[in-house]
């Protein structure tokens, strides 16, 4: 079967150009969904507005404002609404900012607090003295509190946030790194080892994860006894030796920390208190110290080791000791149990007994 142009008459197979040229065009109203330069533009003009909008929203300085990216302001409005929905206006009263700020530079760290799914919901200010970097910084890294983890602790630090959400209220700890700044690695020579503490905690009731938050106080631990950048001195006390490690002096904290009196001790042998089991590590920091000299630096007498309370428990320290003439002075900082298994994994071949 045959079928004519209606124009001319012709079979269709044989001439085509009769055809209008209009008829072969798509009219535009068929074809709603390409898109145009001004099309393109419209959306882009558009999503910049609503971003400005949302940008001059944030309770961030103009100055800070100015620099933030689209990422950076995505972020810090993400992390704004988890906030806003774990802790709804009207939960809490507020506190003023400069009571925020004072008591903030109390702390030993910075606070934390993630979402029952590992997201970030607040970073207090002072992360920066920590890490480094602000707050605005470290979203930069990611949304969830893996995202600002270096290394591979990842999986361990899944198995606490677990085990704390199974029973809230119970105390969990783990000690990770945490990324920092360039400029804070050339200076330290690494990232920023971080030991936190917390706990899930129901903010409403009835439980469920929208009303369940991990709060949490991210400590520095110490690298030296002279990093003072967020360690604090009430942690820390110091005992003068003679060169076999009888005790001269102690400073009268050792009472806080260990339960002695000052004139309990003088006179008492450092070995007397150590745990056997690190003895002969103590030993080995003892003869590096006392064969040094008096030039030594305290890096060659750090170790981490285990001393018997008045109470008779046992209390991690790190010591670092070094030679001042006919004396031997340690500087000894309390650890949590956590803390010290992490150091103690990465303690220096040079200081293991032989």
């Amino acid at each position: 079967m045959t079928i004519f142009c209606s124009h001319c008459h012709r079979p269709l197979q044989a001439e085509m150009s009769c055809l209008p040229r209009r008829a072969k065009q798509v009219p535009s109203a068929s074809r709603p969904f390409r898109s145009t330069k001004s099309a393109s533009k419209a959306r882009r003009d558009q999503i910049n507005a609503e971003l400005q909008a949302l940008r001059s929203l944030l309770p961030i300085s103009a100055q800070e404002k100015e620099r933030l990216s689209y990422l950076h302001t995505m972020a810090l409005v993400c992390l704004r609404l988890r906030g806003a929905q774990l802790f709804p206006p009207g939960l809490a009263p507020p506190a003023g900012p400069a009571l925020g700020t004072e008591l903030l530079s109390l702390l030993p760290g910075f606070l934390l607090v993630l979402s029952a799914d590992s997201k970030l919901v607040y970073i207090s200010e002072n992360v920066a003295q920590v890490l480094g970097l602000s707050v605005v910084e470290l979203l930069a890294q990611g949304d969830t509190v893996f995202d600002i983890l270096d290394g591979q602790v990842g999986e361990d630090v899944h198995k606490k946030l677990l085990l704390a959400q199974e029973e809230p209220g119970r105390e969990v700890t783990f000690v990770c790194e945490m990324r920092t700044s360039k400029a804070f690695r050339l200076q330290h020579g690494g990232n920023r080892v971080v030991a936190v503490c917390g706990r899930f905690v129901t903010l409403r009731w009835p439980p469920s994860p929208s009303s369940t938050a991990f709060l949490a106080l991210c400590t520095p631990v110490v690298q030296s006894p002279t990093d003072g950048e967020a360690a604090s001195q009430d942690d820390i006390f110091q005992s003068m030796h003679l060169l076999d490690m009888t005790f001269i002096d102690v400073t009268e904290s050792v009472t806080y920390h260990l339960g002695y009196h000052r004139e309990e001790l003088v006179g008492q042998s450092w070995y007397s208190l150590l745990h056997p089991e690190d003895a002969d590590l103590a030993a080995a920091q003892h003869r590096a110290v006392a064969g040094a000299g008096a030039g030594a630096g305290p890096a060659a007498g750090t170790a981490v080791l285990r001393v018997l309370r008045k109470d008779r428990a046992w209390t991690w320290l790190r010591v670092w000791a070094r030679r001042d003439g006919g004396c031997i002075t340690c500087t000894c900082r309390c650890l949590r149990e956590e803390e010290a298994v992490h150091l103690r994994a990465r303690q220096p071949r040079a200081a293991a007994p032989p």
